[in-house]
């Protein structure tokens, strides 16, 4: 959250993302903590936040190896 303007950046500048590890709690922090940014630094709702990264997910942008 910290860098969460420049995050933020890059995601719109067409970065992936890869997150990868323990599937209990960091991935789902960490795709927590990337919604909040996209809600935040993108001055939108929750819903579109969520449908952002589900479109992220669906691009192959936001991608997940985690056990």
């Amino acid at each position: 959250m910290e860098h969460s303007r420049s995050v933020y950046h890059w995601l719109e500048s067409g970065a992936l993302v890869y997150v990868c590890g323990d599937a209990s709690r960091m991935a789902k922090d960490v795709h927590e903590t990337l919604t909040s940014i996209v809600q935040t630094e993108g001055a939108c709702s929750r819903e579109h936040a969520e449908a952002y990264m589900k479109e992220l997910s669906k691009t192959g942008r936001y991608r997940r190896d985690v056990y």
